[in-house]
């Protein structure tokens, strides 16, 4: 496990509401948070729920050190109160939402918090640090798979992000579909296959790119991928073949009109008699350059910066928004920023057929359910205790399950609505 403590990603602004809420003895007051977005960044048609198997764990950890509570004591963030109430923190209150790999659209209720008002303030930052990272990743990673259109997909971000969001998107992206990362840390922390090549750098290690070759074959077989693309690529190709033969399993090209390339490439190991070794393409890739290899002969897709960065959204822009005290719906009002009041329940309706057409939220209420209703929240925390949580695989085919049951519409690319609707009722 990582050893990245969240106690302190704590805002000093949060700190300062939990000090006023002790001194007026609001601070236990029974509230309830939630977590959701106002509307989709530009182009996308849905949200994907993801890292909050990654923030549970936080959560239950969540606790600060002695050693951080005397920092914010003498710096003169928290007074004598708030310290002591720090040193003892623990979260005891209840978390429920949606599940890791759902889909989400604007005014979903994807995450709900309840809880004494200090006890649920005080985590936000931890919560929307996560959500907003995590659900970012997995909707471009999302739009990739789909875009890839069956073919495998390897996340190779990590030297464009922070070591731990690396992790983060690596668990996300492999979440949406991807098949592989090259993140040895996901790997070891969430079971996710690894895979990966030489890069650049081992080619010109050497005297020429036959003896880089022949090094990495003797190394690691011929079940490996050989990059091509640092001299010359057709010739790349021709010192790779020869090198570990036609059973060679990969290629990998990392520039140039990857369209053409990987047509001629195709033809040139065919000729070779290496008509089973795969193509790999890389380079700056997002969901519209997969879609515009769609045609071409690749068999499978190497993603970096654009994957852990969201691909142009490296913020799902979800929100943390007290609706309830004591029982009692409570509103924003500000003009673009206004909330609706009440503790949510939400179901997916869709058709005989399975297709999703709306959802509807309720607000301090249970829905009315129809046959082929879908609840989609579920406990992840009762009485401060972490109830069992699905597995990755289960979030990942949990996601598979969901796209394969929105319209078709939903899946495009191109910018469009949402691809179902929310409609907010009263409960009754």
């Amino acid at each position: 496990m990582s050893t990245f403590r969240p106690a302190l990603l704590t805002d000093h602004y949060e700190l300062t509401m939990v000090s006023a809420a002790l001194r007026d003895g609001t601070a236990d007051r029974q509230c309830v948070f939630e977590v959701f977005s106002r509307r989709l960044p530009t182009g996308r048609r849905y949200g994907v729920v993801a890292g909050t198997g990654r923030l549970i764990e936080m959560i239950r950890d969540f606790r600060f050190s002695e050693a951080e509570v005397d920092f914010l004591r003498r710096t003169g963030v928290v007074d004598e109160a708030a310290a002591a109430w720090l040193a003892d923190y623990r979260f005891t209150g209840d978390i429920e939402g949606y599940a890791e790999g759902e889909l989400f659209f604007p005014g979903s209720p994807i995450l709900t918090v309840s809880g004494g008002f200090a006890e649920c303030v005080v985590l936000e930052t931890l919560i929307l640090s996560v959500l907003n990272h995590d659900c970012a990743v997995a909707a471009a990673a999302a739009r990739m798979v789909t875009a890839a259109r069956g073919r495998a997909l390897i996340e190779m971000g990590s030297r464009r992000a922070h070591e731990e969001a690396a992790v983060a998107a690596a668990r996300a992206a492999y979440l949406a579909g991807f098949r592989f990362t090259s993140n040895l840390a996901a790997g070891e922390r969430y079971g996710i296959p690894t895979a990966g090549t030489a890069a650049h750098a081992f080619t010109l290690l050497h005297d020429d790119e036959r003896t880089a070759f022949a090094s990495q074959v003797a190394t690691l077989g011929r079940d490996t991928t050989l990059l091509v693309d640092t001299y010359d690529i057709s010739q790349g190709i021709r010192n790779a073949i020869e090198v570990a033969g036609p059973q060679l399993r990969a290629v990998r090209i990392d520039s140039g009109d990857l369209a053409v390339i990987a047509q001629q490439s195709r033809q040139l190991l065919d000729s070779l008699g290496a008509t089973e070794t795969k193509i790999i393409v890389s380079g700056d890739l997002d969901e519209y350059a997969i879609a515009a290899l769609a045609a071409e002969p690749v068999d499978m897709y190497g993603a970096g910066t654009s994957v852990v960065t969201g691909s142009g959204a490296p913020t799902a822009s979800l929100v943390y928004k007290l609706v309830e005290v004591t029982g009692r719906p409570v509103v924003k009002r500000s003009e673009h920023k206004a909330t609706i009041g009440g503790r949510k329940v939400a179901v997916r309706r869709h058709k005989p057929t399975g297709t999703a057409v709306e959802e509807i939220v309720v607000t301090q209420g249970v829905p009315d359910q129809r046959p082929h209703d879908r609840l989609l929240q579920r406990t992840y925390v009762a009485d401060g205790e972490p109830v069992d949580l699905p597995s990755l695989d289960e979030s990942r085919e949990h996601l598979r399950q969901c796209l394969i049951s929105i319209p078709w519409e939903g899946l495009k690319l191109s910018a469009g609505d949402p691809a179902i609707p929310v409609t907010v009722v009263p409960g009754s």
